[in-house]
């Protein structure tokens, strides 16, 4: 049983009108603190094609789906505030249908026949091991939103990403769900042909052994499977009392699932391949006690992060999760490098995106540190009846 009591925020109770910033129709959006900091643009003029390689279809489409639709939004509102002068953003949307071949000639796509300033994308993090060279090789800035396996930036100058790597969420959340849970021995199941999911197992087996956490047994499957009983039962028959698990949200519904009803009824630990309302949608009451650790909580007492879910929520009749508030977060991102760059040039924009000051956005106060990954708080979540809410109630008011 959990020592503190997770608080549950209704969503529907963050759908309330915000008060004025950067805005047009009473809806605020990202914006002042670049309004701010940089002049308007004298010297941007026409269509600016910028392009987002997402998994719109395929395994993975629970991600990029989201992810085109926070897009679209942020990229409607840039437009509409006038935030580039008489420029404008021409979205250029490309599907990677999960397919790392398929990421290569989207952004090989963007980048040569497209003339793309910039890439925001692709989703996931094999994808952009893939694709992303191309990119870097072309001079182009590539922002993942959702790319959270070590190593990403390392590949060159021109790659950011504005989604927190697993290295600085999972320490949190082995640390919170420790303190909470009062864990002292955990099985580990993690997918071994994936560099997000391997990235992820890394920390969480790091972590615990850190803290010295008994590790019961250590069982791997591939992506696509569908069956993991075999893998389950072996973990669940050294009674541990959480089970860690690295694995993107296909495989993670079964592994909940088929964990339940093998009888497992201590917590299920989960990466970022977790967060999606699809895993809780699909998975009902056997998700209840899941906890994952995330970049994004719609409890968020943000003035941003309310008006994002507000936006969004009426747009799409859904209210959003982390993967599209990191997406809407990289839209601005890439108009902001724009607007303080006052220039199309690629190289500039890749500086102006490195130098641009701490801002206020959706996922927080942000920054880039030196290595062009993300700085900004993070959270630990637990699934209590379909909705992601703060594992622990102070993180509402921390984070």
């Amino acid at each position: 049983m959990l020592r503190k009591t997770a608080v549950l925020v209704s969503l529907t109770a963050l759908l309330v009108a915000p008060t004025m910033a950067f805005a047009q129709d009473d809806m605020v959006v990202m914006g002042d603190d670049i309004a701010e900091a940089c002049p308007a643009p004298a010297n941007l003029s026409g269509e600016i094609p910028v392009g987002a390689l997402f998994t719109i279809s395929g395994a993975a489409s629970v991600y990029g789906s989201v992810q085109q639709a926070a897009v679209q939004m942020a990229v409607d509102q840039i437009n509409e505030a006038g935030f580039l002068g008489d420029a404008t953003i021409n979205i250029l949307f490309e599907d990677s249908a999960s397919e790392n071949e398929q990421a290569i000639a989207a952004m090989t796509k963007l980048v040569d026949e497209d003339a793309v300033v910039a890439v925001i994308g692709p989703t996931l993090s094999r994808e952009a091991f893939s694709a992303d060279p191309i990119a870097q090789e072309a001079g182009v800035v590539v922002l993942g939103v959702s790319n959270t396996a070590s190593g990403i930036t390392d590949m060159g100058d021109f790659v950011f990403r504005n989604s927190l790597p697993e290295a600085s969420v999972i320490p949190g959340t082995v640390a919170d769900t420790i303190a909470a849970a009062e864990i002292t021995s955990a099985g580990l199941l993690y997918a071994n042909d994936d560099d997000f999911t391997v990235s992820g197992f890394e920390v969480m087996a790091d972590e615990l052994a850190n803290a010295d956490v008994t590790i019961v047994g250590e069982e791997t499957f591939a992506t696509g499977d569908t069956d993991f009983n075999a893998q389950l039962t072996n973990l669940i028959g050294a009674s541990p009392d959480a089970i860690f698990v690295s694995a993107l949200a296909a495989e993670a519904t079964p592994i909940i699932q088929q964990a339940r009803a093998l009888g497992f009824t201590g917590p299920i630990v989960g990466g970022n391949g977790f967060n999606s309302p699809a895993v809780l949608a699909q998975t009902g009451e056997d998700s209840n006690g899941l906890i994952v650790g995330a970049a994004w909580n719609g409890a968020s007492p943000n003035e941003l992060s309310n008006a994002f879910v507000e936006a969004f929520s009426e747009a799409t009749g859904n209210p959003p999760d982390q993967f599209a508030a990191q997406a809407y977060t990289g839209a601005w991102l890439i108009a902001s490098a724009i607007r303080c760059a006052d220039s199309v040039d690629r190289t500039d924009i890749r500086d102006s995106l490195a130098a641009l000051p701490e801002i206020d956005t959706p996922l927080g106060m942000f920054t880039f540190d030196e290595d062009r990954n993300p700085v900004h708080p993070s959270i630990t979540q637990i699934a209590q009846d379909g909705f992601f809410v703060p594992l622990i109630s102070e993180e509402v008011s921390s984070s």
